[in-house]
């Protein structure tokens, strides 16, 4: 009997204790829903934290600055919308055939840039963005230039899964804000599983090698340019695929996808979460898609208000929100 309660206690003290709490939270989340603007709140926290957890193992524990991520982000969504509109391919073809493209796009452009370090890496990334924006903007044959283009509803079991429809399931009657949601929240819980997998993985163990001295690292034997690339191309997979979500749910998608501002809000969201805390950004995700929603009464002086808050937590959490209440606890239990 203490062997299987302290069993329990280690699994719920674990990283895969988290999990299972993140689980039981967005399984219970619709009982606090209201309306359909709630779901399509949830729906985004679900999408942007699935973009955030796996730019984390690239800047949190590999320690490498992204500031042009969102390109990945827009790719997915793009590759999706130029495939199943100009090629007939389904939704869900079309957003696996994109993810792999962005994974094979991610490898091309990552074998140079990665051997650059601190503000240099940090200068090639922001120019991949600057670069992705220009090319979604100026090529209006394909993307449709600065209007967007369309995306059709994504296909889920046979039925092509619309905001504004209504389905059944096993006897019960969903709308198609629920759904997605639903399929959301599944997206991020297995972006988590397999996020967990790899930090405890001989990966993760030469991410955290390398972020904390890549000299000594590559000492020990660690061959730091290929593990960097790789979680470089795993971290643009996570986007593309939460891009092309985010594309077929909204049914419309803009070059802002791509933006520069959208790259700097994902490296917020991991700072602001706590980096290398995988838990930590899905909070800081749903925090920079919630306080906007609470800051629409000062107007012209939301940014002002939404930047000293950031600015605030950034002081007085210098770790991130979640590892520094974490410390914090454990200074007060002791």
């Amino acid at each position: 009997m203490k062997g299987a309660s302290t069993m329990k206690k280690t699994i719920l003290m674990s990283p895969y204790g988290g999990l299972l709490l993140l689980t039981l939270i967005l399984a219970l989340m619709p009982l606090a829903v209201s309306n359909d603007f709630h779901y399509d709140l949830l729906t985004k926290i679900c999408l942007t934290a699935t973009v955030a957890v796996g730019l984390n193992l690239l800047v949190g524990y590999a320690g490498q600055v992204s500031l042009g991520h969102a390109a990945f982000y827009g790719a997915g969504a793009y590759a999706s919308a130029i495939l199943t509109g100009q090629y007939t391919l389904s939704p869900m073809l079309a957003l696996l055939s994109a993810a792999a493209g962005v994974g094979v796009l991610a490898w091309l452009v990552g074998r140079p840039i990665l051997h650059l370090k601190g503000h240099y890496l940090s200068m090639a990334t922001l120019g991949l963005g600057v670069i992705a924006a220009i090319v979604l903007n100026n090529e209006e044959q394909l993307t449709g230039g600065p209007d967007g283009i369309g995306l059709p509803p994504l296909s889920l079991f046979g039925h092509e899964l619309s905001v504004f429809g209504e389905y059944q399931f096993a006897g019960l009657t969903f709308t198609g804000v629920e759904l997605w949601y639903l399929l959301a929240a599944a997206v991020l819980v297995v972006a988590v599983l397999l996020a967990l997998n790899i930090i405890d993985s001989p990966l993760g163990r030469a991410l955290r090698a390398l972020h904390g001295s890549e000299i000594a690292a590559q000492v020990a034997g660690v061959d730091t340019a290929k593990y960097k690339l790789r979680v470089f191309v795993i971290s643009a997979v996570y986007a593309s695929i939460a891009g092309s979500l985010y594309g077929h749910y909204s049914g419309f998608i803009t070059p802002t996808v791509a933006s520069f501002e959208h790259s700097i809000e994902l490296i917020t969201i991991v700072v602001l979460g706590g980096m290398a805390s995988t838990f930590g950004v899905i909070i800081g995700a749903a925090i920079l898609v919630l306080i906007p929603q609470f800051l629409t009464d000062f107007q012209e002086l939301e940014m002002v208000v939404f930047g000293a808050i950031l600015m605030a937590v950034m002081i007085f959490l210098p770790r991130g929100l979640l590892p520094s209440v974490l410390q914090r606890l454990q200074r007060g239990a002791q």
